[in-house]
């Protein structure tokens, strides 16, 4: 390989390298702090700040550039390896408050580093090729390496490495791409014995501290998890969509989805009593059944409970659908409801099968994530309600879960003024208590009023007649009037519902 090809090939890996720590990092910080496409925007402001910054310093090398080259490629994958590492560590060690500051320090880094190479590269080739074709070269396969990262990222890495070993991964390839090059270079870089020596050291060093990482990443994930976690982690699984984590101990097991609580086995019959059985018993005959969430088969083994003829579940994970099928104790749990034949099961958005389906229901169940991205937040907006209205029969219910109107009271009666803004005229707002994560609370939505119906032959350990009236009862102090209805675009109930927790990490410890 002669040395122009060899540059190329260097530019289009260091390229990919880069761009994917970008990446990671924005994905960590949206697990860690919700609001994806904030993170997202300041992480990649900060870097593109950050590599022209890079860009800026390279003017100061004006000697020995392979050998300063081969030096921030050692730093950015020592820097690109633990980025991860470091997040995670931080988020689970310091200051969560302190979090950002983290991360912009730790993008702004690589950024710099990032911003160095391309130039180096560039002047490296100078003597030996025109500036035209150095700089058409150079950034055409430096933009292809980022054309394969971002198609590498969710299709390979989130879904199948997972984000914590690709940081070692890239890191290490980085680390490959600056040995490559001192080997490749070794009679050109006239260094003296002693600096060549210690570069190889530092080399050795770094392969043998990531191999190590990745080695161990296994028992430093679980124990992360069981520091994060109430209790013991016994599956973790990265999924194209989300992390999942299951937890157990003697007398509960629970389900979480990047890092929030989605259940726990001692008290979600509670939740899915109420979410189910209120609707359901309003409607005088319910035979087609819409649920959106709940793919892991709890909301679905309460509809089985009456004659129904269809169930459509859309969950966009097949990875909860597939884990609930087939871990043995959620699928005790949910009765085996997933593998009943009058339920069907959609991998798809919730917004998008709404779009594509024809199909008219006459209870629409909304068991959706809450809205702390702006993915989600658009799964409580006015254009989805209008989508649900759309499909609903004449007679139609809807019923959602609302986030807790004691901790997250404004996303609450967001969602209540966007159901009333879309043509809603009766909502009905209602909470439970759930033991292991507080307060809850829905929403029934129709277009005509309820006269509250109870049927005492479906089969309930929660729910009976008499506690429908408490249900229904909010005291004042977590009434809220003055909030907007969230529309498509502007997702007002992802401020709403993250300003809990804004406020929560603001409180005096």
């Amino acid at each position: 390989m002669n040395k122009k090809n060899f540059l190329i090939l260097t530019t289009f890996i260091v390229g990919t390298c880069s761009i994917i720590y970008e990446l990671l990092i924005s994905t960590a910080s949206s697990y860690f702090l919700g609001n994806s496409v904030k993170q997202f925007s300041l992480i990649i402001g900060f870097y593109m700040a950050s590599m022209g910054v890079g860009a800026f310093l390279s003017k100061l090398y004006k000697k020995n550039l392979l050998y300063h080259f081969i030096i921030v490629e050692l730093f950015l994958g020592f820097i690109g390896a633990f980025s991860i590492p470091l997040c995670y560590s931080y988020f689970y060690l310091a200051d969560f408050s302190g979090y950002n500051l983290f991360v912009f320090f730790l993008i702004s880094s690589i950024g710099i580093l990032t911003g160095l190479e391309v130039p180096l590269l560039t002047r490296i080739l100078e003597d030996d090729f025109s500036l035209k074709d150095n700089i058409s070269n150079i950034l055409t396969f430096d933009y292809l390496g980022a054309l394969a990262a971002t198609i590498a990222f969710p299709f390979f890495l989130l879904p199948v490495v997972g984000i914590y070993k690709s940081s070692l991964l890239f890191g290490m390839l980085n680390i490959i791409v600056g040995f490559a090059t001192f080997i490749f270079f070794r009679k050109e870089l006239k260094l003296p014995k002693l600096k060549r020596n210690l570069i190889v050291l530092v080399i050795l060093m770094l392969v043998v501290l990531i191999s190590f990482s990745l080695f161990s990443s296994h028992s430093f994930m679980k124990r992360w998890n069981n520091g994060v976690f109430k209790y013991p982690v016994i599956y973790s699984e990265q999924s194209a969509y989300q992390d999942i984590t299951i937890t157990k101990n003697d007398y509960e097991f629970r389900m979480y989805l990047n890092g929030a609580i989605q259940f726990s086995s001692r008290d979600e019959y509670r939740y899915h009593e109420a979410l189910v059985h209120l609707p359901m018993m309003q409607h005088a005959n319910p035979k087609n059944i819409l649920l959106l969430g709940g793919g892991e088969g709890l909301a679905a083994r309460e509809v089985l409970k009456y004659t129904i003829s269809t169930i459509d579940l859309v969950d966009i994970d097949p990875a909860i659908v597939k884990l609930s099928s087939n871990m043995a104790l959620i699928n005790e749990l949910n009765q085996h409801s997933l593998q009943s034949d009058k339920v069907t099961i959609w991998n798809e958005d919730a917004f998008k099968f709404l779009i594509e389906s024809n199909k008219k229901y006459d209870v629409i169940i909304c068991d959706l994530p809450d809205p702390n991205s702006e993915s989600l937040a658009k799964l409580y907006s006015n254009a989805f309600y209008q989508l649900v209205i759309n499909h609903l029969n004449k007679d139609g219910l809807l019923v959602t879960q609302a986030t807790s109107p004691t901790l997250t009271s404004k996303a609450f009666w967001c969602i209540e003024k966007t159901l009333d803004q879309v043509g809603f005229a009766y909502r009905y707002p209602y909470q439970v208590n759930m033991p292991s994560f507080g307060n809850w609370g829905f929403i029934i939505a129709s277009h005509a009023p309820i006269s509250w119906r109870y049927n005492q032959a479906i089969e309930t350990r929660f729910l009976d007649k008499d506690i429908i009236e408490h249900l229904l009862y909010f005291p004042k102090d977590t009434r809220t009037e003055n909030v907007m209805a969230n529309n498509l675009d502007q997702p007002v109930i992802m401020d709403y519902y993250l300003d809990h927790w804004r406020r929560l990490n603001n409180e005096p410890k």
